[in-house]
């Protein structure tokens, strides 16, 4: 059920952006024909201008020792890259390993891999997925969930209409994807408003690492159908030139309701894309790419189905200049579409943002690393008649600059730093941090930081209902500590508490007319810590894993706000745990299990009820021959239907999966 469905009452009268059905889905299959007649027409081209240099040896994933993953490379954290065993931050990440191992297809799926989101699947096509709490009332399709910033190669997709993610629409090809950082905490002191709670960053690979023609289908319960094909090459012309294009399209069938009807949400989509990346000398880089999708989902309420579409393109530049100094500059444009053409609830939105990103870093004398960058994004959408006013333009200045500080050479370093931004809705706002990181040896490193981060209002906030009411920021002051440590050679754990203060929460408080708005009316504390770790048993078989405690209180400033606001931000479990089991075995035999329990949801009223725990596993069974690799994969095992949300039952699920890569 959509939030729009609970709390938003739109016009229903006759509105000139909504249009019949047959419209709508005629340009939907429009752009759907012209993904797939993108991906034919550049494979075409492709293979008469490029060479198709097939690697073979990259059709096998490369098995990492616990030595190798902990000298993986991170860049959420400071905007450069450093090894992970000596960031001090909260991060965990996801390999590409670790998700093909998995067997997973989604992106959301992918991101149960960490123990460090709360997450929770609202039917087939929706999920709630935030960090460190607030992920708002389980039944909203995760629009709530408006605390955690996102990002695929740089590309915002963090939403000011509620605010949050549709995740519905990202669908990376999972075997582009290079790893996934997961930060726990705010990270506005770098990337701006809204990582408040945390950072997701999801890094593809380059053009050159996915070289050769890939192919992938699937079948099964609740996957209906998915088809994958990338084409990777080089320039015959330019050997500093590669590319790949690629397209995927999958139909996924219904959850059940909690009387066990089915939820008629079933939906499909497809998507297509490409990405070149250039290399005209060994200090400069450039990348394209772009990626543009439809598609058509159901729901069992009074909205019936909604329409979604949209497309992006980046491109950026990288320029070093030395070591320790470096140039980058950024920029996008994306689409986003979504329409529900019902006559009972239409809902209507169209986002089109642009955005330009420079970054330099130089270093002064031994001891600092100092990195500065400005931006500019403006967002312009068109809404249904909810919204006042009906089109609004959102443009956003930043700056930010960070002085990285060595205090005492290879033990000690002090990381201090500001972001300043100027937004539409609440004027200027600035987002301090300071950190420090202890490194008495290679492997051990401490670290602790204080931080101000903050929500911008969304068109939800400030643009639904006429008042005098100016809407602000949500604002957090959050501590942390933290210890990472590799006790012996095939084992690494790390270890994060918490402590977050929030001040003017959104709320919902009773007025005369309307009779409900949206103020900021709550305070926060929220608490916790977070545990997770690797464990390299033997040369084939791996353990990962983590455990994660949330606690919180939220509290009115005045006497106006309604009860139903607690449960509005924040209905999240205490306990999560996730343990994912890699092993290989003989002539290719591959067994994975993914095993997780969630804590309970709190009741929030008669009509949203609690949401019991829940422990499922899932489990992939694969063969891996040459170019070939075949696997069976059973999500949620243990029961036939388990909840996630106040509504939907998730079901179990099986399917066979077949790969090519030659």
């Amino acid at each position: 059920m959509y939030l729009q469905d609970q709390l938003v009452v739109i016009d229903r009268s006759s509105d000139d952006n909504i249009v019949n059905k047959t419209e709508y889905k005629n340009k939907r299959a429009y752009w759907s024909f012209y993904s797939i007649f993108l991906a034919i027409i550049l494979l075409i081209v492709s293979n008469a201008i490029f060479s198709q240099d097939s690697i073979l040896s990259s059709s096998r994933l490369k098995k990492l020792s616990l030595e190798e993953l902990m000298d993986i490379e991170v860049t959420s954290v400071s905007m450069r890259p450093e090894k992970l065993t000596e960031t001090a931050s909260a991060i965990q990440v996801i390999t590409g390993k670790n998700i093909q191992r998995s067997g997973v297809i989604r992106l959301p799926e992918a991101l149960r891999l960490v123990s460090n989101l709360q997450i929770g699947q609202t039917n087939s096509h929706d999920w709630a997925i935030t960090a460190r709490g607030f992920n708002g009332l389980p039944s909203s399709g995760g629009i709530l969930a408006n605390k955690l910033l996102v990002m695929i190669d740089g590309r915002l997709v963090y939403n000011p209409l509620f605010g949050g993610v549709y995740w519905d629409v990202q669908n990376t090809l999972m075997e582009d994807i290079d790893r996934i950082e997961v930060v726990s905490g705010p990270g506005g002191t770098l990337w701006g408003a809204n990582a408040v709670n945390g950072v997701i960053n999801v890094l593809t690979k380059s053009a050159k690492e996915t070289q050769g023609l890939y192919l992938s289908g699937a079948a099964g319960s609740l996957l209906n159908d998915y088809g994958g094909i990338r084409q990777g090459g080089r320039s015959r012309r330019d050997s500093n030139l590669y590319f790949r294009i690629y397209a995927q399209h999958f139909k996924q069938g219904s959850t059940t309701l909690r009387n066990g009807k089915s939820a008629k949400d079933r939906w499909n989509m497809i998507q297509g894309g490409f990405r070149m990346d250039y290399y005209p000398s060994e200090k400069n880089t450039i990348t394209l790419q772009s990626d543009l999708y439809g598609g058509e989902e159901n729901n069992d309420s009074l909205v019936k189905y909604t329409l979604t579409d949209g497309q992006n393109v980046l491109a950026s530049f990288t320029h070093l200049f030395s070591d320790k100094s470096n140039l980058k500059i950024q920029a996008y444009y994306d689409r986003t579409y979504r329409k529900t053409p019902s006559s009972t609830l239409p809902f209507f939105y169209n986002l089109n943002t642009y955005n330009i990103d420079i970054q330099h870093r130089f270093a002064i004398g031994s001891r600092q690393s100092v990195l500065y960058g400005i931006g500019y994004r403006l967002q312009q959408d068109q809404t249904a008649r909810t919204f006042i006013p009906l089109n609004k333009d959102m443009p956003l200045y930043s700056g930010f600059v960070q002085d990285e500080i060595t205090v005492a050479p290879g033990l000690l370093k002090l990381t201090i730093g500001s972001k300043f931004l100027h937004n539409v809705f609440t004027g200027f706002e600035f987002q301090p941090c300071t950190r420090i990181g202890w490194t008495p040896n290679e492997n051990n490193t401490v670290w602790t930081s204080v931080s101000r981060s903050v929500r911008t209002p969304t068109r939800f906030d400030a643009d639904i209902t006429v008042t005098d009411i100016k809407f602000k920021s949500e604002k957090v002051i959050a501590y942390e500590l933290g210890y990472r440590i590799l006790p012996i050679e095939q084992l690494s754990f790390s270890f994060a508490t918490f402590y977050n203060i929030y001040s003017d929460l959104r709320s919902l408080d009773s007025a005369a007319s309307p009779p409900i708005v949206l103020r900021n009316s709550q305070q926060a504390e929220s608490w916790g810590f977070e545990f997770s770790g690797i464990f390299q048993a033997t040369g084939w078989w791996q353990l990962r894993g983590g455990y994660t405690y949330f606690d919180r209180t939220i509290y009115p400033t005045n006497k106006k706000v309604l009860p139903i606001s607690v449960a509005f931000e924040s209905v999240d479990p205490k306990n999560i745990f996730m343990l994912q089991s890699i092993l290989d075995f003989r002539k290719g035999i591959q067994l994975d299990l993914v095993a997780r329990y969630t804590d309970e949801l709190p009741e929030v009223s008669a009509t949203i009820p609690a949401v019991p725990a829940y422990f499922t596993f899932d489990v992939r069974l694969g063969w891996q021959i040459k170019a070939f690799e075949i696997s069976v994969i059973g999500q949620n095992l243990l029961e036939e239907y388990h909840r996630e949300n106040s509504t939907s039952k998730i079901p179990r699920s099986i399917y066979a999966r077949l790969k090519c890569r030659f």
